[in-house]
């Protein structure tokens, strides 16, 4: 893996620790927060390589509250109870009340 994206891993890593218990955010927002608008994706290699790192992954969902990176947590509903535990509640792998639970690092973060 290049060097680059090693460092936009920590960043991405960064955001999402400040992701509130109980709270969710999206792969584009934080792309989008971090000046890569369209690297919604590599946000989510960086969840998928978190492991370990004290990153609360489980809080990252697609744009539209889907439980999308579930596959990647140890055992089959992981993630959901993650969130649960945060008195999240989830339906069919969809979060409920996304739009009052979603946190946009771009408003509450402030410029980089």
């Amino acid at each position: 893996m290049k060097h680059e994206t090693l460092g936009f891993f920590e960043k991405v890593y960064n955001v999402v620790r400040c992701i509130p218990y109980g709270r969710v955010s999206s792969y584009g927002a934080i792309a989008k927060y971090l000046g890569a608008t369209k690297s919604a994706r590599i946000v989510g290699y960086a969840m998928n390589n978190s492991g370990g790192k004290d990153v609360p992954a489980h809080r990252v969902v697609n744009r539209k509250g889907l439980l999308t990176g579930k596959h990647h947590f140890e055992g089959t509903n992981l993630m959901q109870q993650l969130l649960e535990n945060e008195g999240v509640e989830v339906v069919e792998n969809q979060i409920q009340n996304f739009d009052t639970l979603f946190w946009d690092p771009s408003k509450e973060l402030g410029e980089l």
